[in-house]
């Protein structure tokens, strides 16, 4: 009645599973529960699962390792690569700074050479250059070499400024800019154009330019000095030849000849400095020989009334020779020497009255006559204008004037070659 009571209610119930074991007399039995059953099997799975994943990873375990090692190889091929790119390039920046440091060196080397023979081309040419100034007196003829002259301090304080300022730059060149130097390590870029050493070879091209243009600076105004200085010696010599006047006869001549050899820039100054010195040697020994000339007026400004050479006599009318020329001067005026020289006669001397002879050398002489007063006396060394005495009417005169002789070995010669000579050469003396 319970049986069937229950199954009309909530159904059949549904019997366990039983698993019954016999062996021999013994039997065993166990009820096999759902969820025992279905948790077996979830097991089951799970351990086929795992024993597929374990196997497929052995199988494709090799595969992996073997692309992974690949892929590091190649990654650590290529870091190797660009390690080596920027050792070659650190490489080639560091030998180009090199060079670039050895080049400025020398560079710098040869400018500092060529500073320094400068500075001691400047200590030869400053007494010559004064002696020559002082010596020629006239400008250079040709305008470009008188624009081209040369600021004697400037070529010698210039030069050092501009070399110490290169020698500044090369010695730091090596050291170099660390910033720039870092970004060319580290990035594979070019090398940038203007570089430090480009604006250096800039500025040693401009700093050699600027030596080259003082030494053509210093080779032209020694040239042009040399050229003035021939010009006044041949205008003093050729002016004392065609007065018949004693001159150097050695002057501007010479035998020589040989084959023409070149010369570099240190030879050809010494050259032109040589070249130099000895035409203000002779210069100055044609001046001193012109000097010694009795060259001047006795008389400037006064008119000549008496010439050199055959006349009327005054007193008497008839033809005679006048040995001297008279120039018209006022009583009292001084009477000044021409030339240096010693005086031999001083006193009264017949028709010439109150007269001072002087004595130049070489033969020559002077005379000075009716004076009224002699302010010198026999032996005195007198200098070129030099006072000897006051104008007068003494002796044979017919009004005060100034008796002007010169006299070569005793024998009178016309004093108007001398005062051509000497008004030729006056700015030359």
């Amino acid at each position: 009645m319970n049986v069937a009571s229950q199954s009309t209610v909530f159904g059949r119930r549904k019997e366990p599973h039983t698993v019954i074991i016999a062996r021999g007399n013994e039997i065993r039995h166990f009820t096999i529960r759902p969820w025992v059953a279905a948790f077996c099997g979830s097991a089951l799975a799970a351990m086929a699962i795992g024993y597929l994943l374990a196997t497929s990873y052995l199988v494709l375990r090799d595969d992996l390792i073997g692309a992974t090692t690949a892929r590091q190889a190649r990654m650590q091929q290529a870091y190797e690569d660009r390690i080596s790119a920027l050792r070659a390039q650190v490489d080639r920046i560091t030998s180009r700074q090199l060079l670039d440091q050895q080049l400025m060196e020398t560079k710098v080397g040869e400018l500092l050479e060529r500073q320094t023979q400068l500075s001691l081309r400047h200590g030869r040419l400053g007494p010559l250059l004064e002696r020559a100034e002082g010596d020629v007196g006239t400008p250079p003829a040709a305008g470009t070499a008188a624009s081209a002259k040369p600021d004697k301090r400037a070529e010698v304080t210039d030069a050092p400024l501009q070399a110490y300022a290169v020698a500044s730059l090369g010695a730091n060149l090596g050291a170099g800019d660390a910033r720039p130097f870092s970004l060319w390590s580290t990035r594979s870029d070019p090398l940038p154009s203007d570089t430090a050493a480009d604006r250096a070879d800039r500025l040693f091209v401009s700093i050699s330019a600027a030596l080259k243009a003082i030494e053509s600076q210093q080779l032209t105004r020694i040239a042009t000095l040399a050229d003035n200085a021939y010009r006044n010696a041949d205008a003093i010599s050729q002016a004392l030849e065609a007065a018949g006047l004693p001159v150097d006869g050695d002057f501007g001549k010479s035998d020589a000849g040989g084959p023409l050899i070149p010369l570099d820039s240190s030879m050809a100054f010494d050259s032109k400095v040589r070249e130099l010195d000895e035409t203000l040697d002779a210069l100055d020994r044609l001046k001193t020989e012109a000097r010694r000339l009795p060259l001047a007026n006795p008389a400037p400004g006064r008119s000549v009334t008496s010439p050199f050479g055959v006349r009327t006599d005054p007193l008497l009318g008839t033809a005679a020779l006048h040995s001297g020329m008279d120039f018209r001067a006022p009583t009292g005026m001084p009477a000044k020497v021409t030339a240096p020289g010693v005086v031999v006669k001083a006193g009264w001397n017949g028709g010439y009255g109150r007269m001072v002879e002087v004595d130049h050398g070489n033969g020559f002489a002077t005379r000075y006559g009716h004076l009224s007063k002699i302010d010198v006396t026999v032996g005195k060394r007198l200098n070129a204008g030099d006072v000897i005495g006051k104008t007068g009417s003494s002796g044979r005169s017919t009004g005060p004037h100034l008796h002007y002789e010169i006299r070569h070995n005793g024998q009178a010669i016309d004093p108007l070659r001398f005062l051509r000579v000497g008004k030729k050469v006056a700015r030359y003396l």
